[in-house]
């Protein structure tokens, strides 16, 4: 009988995004596979891969206690049902929640954290108080028998060790993985000179000061179109208001392009990818950019620095700064031969140390590193 993997992620949408190729690895290896999320979207997408979708009533954000313990008796009654072998918790909130809801139950259990969330990189009064009680319910959930944690770079991979949590309980696999024969070098386009954006519009990706350094570039007299593919996340804290992203649909070389479910159609549009982020696990937006053979622009940050690398592919600016964007904009603009270099040199790092072949492998040996071990603590 195959041995069952639970990935339990808050939004249909963000498996479909950020998890799918590490569960058609886990699927490709003998798993049956299970997803539990709120659908919203991409149900018949899941189905469709052959996994078992499980809907689940979920309020990301909401930090109402009596929210959070109604998920938690949902998770648990489903847990204790389905009875996976593994449970792969995806990001902080699900880690939490489901962990909770594991606790007595024979699996094992993998919490992988995509970044650390609003709690751990925003200093607002809000976030504080949030860390102060997460901090130390982290430190035991994480600590619990037949448990592992998953980083996606090393600066992540400190913050969990800072947390209490034992080197060897911590494994560091580099995002997702992506399909480096579906997205391919692209040429450059014609016409005026393009930066593309891809992400959540939040302030925390860095939105704002883009937006800033795309009018600096006018007001020094250069023409530079910049997309911007995405939507707000009202869930999250950090999300810049309707009011504010209309305001820039009426500025001149700005295209605020929403969601985009082709996204090697931006990047087709662009000379080069930016994501001034304060702070990611590892950004997908620019492995993507990396694949189609795109130089990067992206903030020196935990995260960003896996993929852009300053001076091999990439510029890499200060968090918030958008003078710095908008230098680095305008250098890349300017100078063919160097932006050519960076966009090989992407493509190079994507295939060799990105794949989903090479990610697929490495998750797919930690689940089995993972099950071996909880079989040797039942015997």
């Amino acid at each position: 009988m195959a041995q069952s993997i639970l990935y339990l992620v808050s939004e249909d949408w963000y498996f479909v995004s950020h998890r799918l190729p590490m569960a058609r690895a886990a699927k490709a290896a003998g798993f049956d596979v299970h997803v539990a999320t709120r659908v919203a979207r991409e149900g018949e997408r899941i189905r469709a891969e052959g996994f078992t979708l499980h809907p689940v009533a979920w309020r990301r954000g909401s930090l109402n206690p009596l929210t959070l313990l109604t998920t938690i008796r949902k998770v648990r009654a489903l847990y204790r049902r389905l009875k996976p072998d593994l449970v792969h918790h995806v990001a902080l909130v699900p880690s939490v929640l489901g962990s909770i809801a594991a606790l007595g139950l024979p699996m094992a259990r993998l919490n992988a954290f995509a970044g650390l969330g609003f709690a751990f990189t925003s200093n607002t009064a809000k976030a504080g108080a949030i860390r102060a009680v997460a901090a130390p319910l982290m430190r035991w959930l994480l600590n619990r028998p037949a448990t592992a944690v998953l980083v996606q770079n090393p600066d992540d991979r400190q913050a969990v060790l800072a947390l209490g949590v034992p080197a060897d309980r911590i494994a560091l696999i580099p995002g997702s993985g992506i399909d480096v024969d579906e997205l391919r070098p692209l040429p450059e386009p014609d016409g005026m000179f393009t930066v593309g954006f891809v992400g959540r519009l939040l302030d925390d990706k860095g939105v704002r000061p883009l937006v800033r350094a795309h009018e600096m570039l006018a007001e020094r007299g250069l023409a530079v179109r910049l997309l911007l593919a995405g939507t707000p996340d009202p869930s999250n804290p950090a999300s810049i208001p309707e009011s504010v992203i209309d305001g820039w649909r009426h500025r001149p070389n700005l295209v605020v392009m929403g969601h985009v479910s082709g996204i090697a159609s931006v990047w087709a549009q662009a000379h080069v990818g930016v994501l001034p982020s304060r702070r990611e696990g590892l950004p997908k937006s620019l492995l993507e950019a990396a694949a189609c053979g795109r130089a990067l622009i992206a903030t020196d940050v935990p995260g960003c620095r896996e993929i852009a690398r300053q001076g091999v592919n990439a510029l890499l600016v200060p968090v918030d700064d958008a003078t710095a964007i908008a230098d680095a904009i305008e250098t890349l603009m300017k100078d063919d031969a160097l932006r050519q270099r960076f966009a090989a040199e992407s493509r190079r790092i994507a295939v060799e140390e990105f794949s989903s072949q090479r990610i697929g492998d490495e998750i797919v040996a930690l689940y089995q590193k993972l099950l071996a071990a909880r079989a040797a603590e039942d015997a």
